[in-house]
């Protein structure tokens, strides 16, 4: 099993670098595409309604992949609708799918109400708005300004995973959301949301960074908080997924992915981020 893990990441992680390499940017837009279009495939199959069809799940993966797709496509020629759609995803999705994630997805891990039904089909029409909106912030900030800071902001839900999984181990006595997600302890989220904090200050030594570009804006003192509220996001996206996948009664959202289950459960806490990290960073804005 851990073979299998580690396979699977070196060839995820060689793909990736491999679209990021690229002197075309649509192969990197093109891959986030098709695991955005995977995750709401899996998401749907944990949230909607039993009486609606099983074929509605990938209908509207595939129809977010050809969205996506055309909106790449525009982006990346520069055509007339291209600005208007960036001024749509900064001014519309970014702000309306950090709302949702901050009050109503948040209040819903506070709530912990694991034992509700999993059809819900709220969670469901939120499910494509939430995702596209992720795909967007993404392929904007890296039409805008390239690769290292795209990876320099998703370091940021890595590195928070990483502190909390480990500190969480070594340190964890006291359970953060027993009802979702046992696992996970009060210790861990800290070291998380530190980690998340001390990635950005150490990557704002860099020009180019998300985290340079934190500090620029809101200087290092007003960076510091608003790294901690982003690493306190990723851990409440990863959250949400647990309790999502509670309901439905399933350990993964899929198998897509040998030793790590599905594409949402390793960009579960990306996701909600990526809106709140456009507005504070105030790119496209």
């Amino acid at each position: 099993m851990l073979g299998q893990r580690i396979l699977t990441a070196i060839v995820l992680l060689a793909i990736l670098a491999g679209a990021l390499a690229s002197d075309q940017p649509m192969w990197f837009l093109s891959l986030l595409a098709l695991a955005t279009a995977c995750a709401a495939w899996e998401w749907l199959r944990l949230t909607l309604p039993q009486e609606l069809p099983r074929a509605t799940a990938p209908a509207t993966g595939i129809l977010l992949f050809v969205v996506m797709l055309g909106t790449a496509g525009l982006w990346v020629q520069g055509g007339d609708l291209a600005l208007p759609l960036q001024r749509f995803v900064s001014a519309v999705l970014a702000p309306a799918s950090a709302l949702v994630w901050l009050v109503f997805a948040a209040g819903a891990v506070v709530k912990g109400r694991a034992d509700a039904p999993p059809g819900n089909m709220g969670w469901s029409l939120f499910a494509p708005l939430a995702l596209l909106t992720g795909w967007a912030v993404l392929a904007l900030m890296y039409l805008a300004y390239g690769g290292m800071f795209v990876v320099s902001l998703l370091a940021l839900v890595w590195v928070a995973d990483i502190a909390a999984y480990f500190a969480g181990r070594a340190l964890g006595r006291h359970k953060l959301a027993p009802r979702v997600s046992p696992g996970k302890t009060i210790e861990g989220a800290v070291a998380g949301v530190a980690g998340a904090v001390v990635w950005i200050l150490l990557s704002a030594l860099w020009q180019g960074t998300f985290g340079a570009l934190l500090v620029e804006r809101w200087t290092v003192w007003g960076a510091i908080p608003l790294a901690a509220l982003l690493g306190m996001i990723a851990i409440m996206g990863d959250l949400f997924e647990s309790l999502l996948k509670r309901r439905a009664g399933r350990k993964d959202s899929s198998s897509l992915l040998p030793g790590h289950g599905g594409v949402y459960d390793r960009i579960d806490a990306i996701i909600p981020v990526m809106p709140v990290a456009l507005l504070l960073s105030g790119v496209m804005s």
